[in-house]
């Protein structure tokens, strides 16, 4: 039986997320300690990294990985006012839209070198076809080229310091507090990596060469550690919260189109990428929530929005199939629609799931009652 956190909307069944005696998620829970963290010591802390960045670096003294959305302009914004020279580094997505290269270029023009790293479409397109046939999730390959191409620039271009953005361990829950902190390593990448803890060398049995790959592999560990490269998230030196990270991109450039969210509740939010809605939306088969429930939660962890309030929208959005995204990767990936929901459906949880007589799915623990199933 799913069971629902009293604070937010996710369902214990979300990983990572346990719920407390009090019903209360551990991802509000962590939220809840913000106040209390030393904000001033912390920056006085990234002014240190800054230091050891500036003082190691003969080229680029951090390297960017950026998509061009409003968390990536502010990670610029804010490395530029710290006075690094950054390397920015895409991995380019194979459905990039109008207004994500729109975001990217306003970006670049901030003042940043940048390097659009595309890796072969037919190689992209068997990837994430077998990843998803294996895994459900068409976003495997794409996590690998998020966290593996930056490490690899960096390394080559003997950059010492890689700054990200959130952390998704303390922002949306951890059973591992070492993993809710300043540095993005290897552990943090098995739990975190949205990879099913596969690295390429798991895909060359899947009919892959080495050579087709190249780019999804990483440094290895003891090359990073020979160098020194530091790879942090801004977001534990800086109060991380989508709205201000919001007014600092809008700020300096980054647009959007209003009240046309395209998956979950931002609206400006994933309009960088076709695809990355199907990965989001996989949620509903495997864990009973959508990214929807992930977004209104952090609404209501940051006090925009009540619980009542939330489960309104909930009701009045429904499950957002995004369907004109799913005939884009089906021509993509050059299978039938039919042949897509086929593989979706391989990933329900039965755990979660029951079949009613009359053959339609339903949720029988399901947050709202008033939920109209089809």
């Amino acid at each position: 039986m799913m069971k629902w956190c009293q604070s937010c909307v996710l369902p214990d069944s979300r990983p990572n997320l346990s719920l407390g005696d009090d019903g209360i998620c551990n991802a509000c829970k962590t939220h809840q300690t913000k106040p209390t963290i030393d904000w001033a010591a912390r920056e006085q802390a990234f002014h240190q990294v800054v230091a050891h960045a500036k003082a190691k670096a003969t080229g680029y003294d951090c390297l960017i990985p950026v998509s061009g959305g409003k968390d990536s302009t502010w990670q610029v914004v804010k490395c530029l006012e710290y006075g690094l020279t950054p390397l920015a580094v895409t991995w380019k997505t194979p459905a990039r839209t109008a207004i994500g290269q729109q975001n990217l270029d306003n970006l670049i023009a901030l003042g940043v070198d940048h390097i659009d790293y595309q890796i072969s479409p037919k190689v992209e397109s068997r990837f994430m076809l077998r990843a998803f046939e294996r895994f459900g999730s068409t976003a495997i390959p794409m996590h690998m080229a998020l966290f593996n191409i930056p490490l690899t620039l960096a390394v080559r271009f003997q950059i010492p310091l890689v700054v990200w953005g959130e952390n998704s361990a303390f922002e949306y829950g951890s059973q591992d507090q070492a993993l809710m902190g300043f540095t993005l390593d290897q552990s943090w990448l098995r739990q975190y990596g949205v990879t099913h803890g596969t690295t390429a060398e798991d895909w060359l049995s899947e009919g892959f060469s080495r050579r087709e790959l190249t780019a999804y592999f990483g440094p290895d560990t003891h090359v990073l550690a020979d160098q020194d490269l530091r790879a942090v998230f801004l977001g534990y030196y800086f109060p991380w919260d989508p709205e201000s990270s919001l007014s600092v991109a809008t700020a300096h450039g980054f647009q959007f189109t209003q009240g046309a969210a395209r998956t979950g509740y931002y609206d400006y939010a994933d309009i960088d990428d076709d695809f990355i809605s199907l990965h989001h939306w996989m949620k509903w088969y495997k864990f009973g929530f959508t990214r929807l429930f992930d977004n209104l939660s952090l609404e209501i962890r940051n006090g925009r929005m009540t619980r009542d309030d939330a489960l309104l929208v909930i009701q009045q959005k429904g499950d957002q199939t995004p369907h004109r995204d799913i005939d884009k990767f089906c021509e993509f990936a050059n299978i039938s629609r039919q042949r897509f929901f086929e593989i979706a459906e391989t990933f329900r949880n039965l755990e979660i799931w029951h079949q009613r007589s009359d053959g339609v799915w339903t949720i029988p623990d399901f947050l709202l009652d008033t939920w109209e199933w089809s």
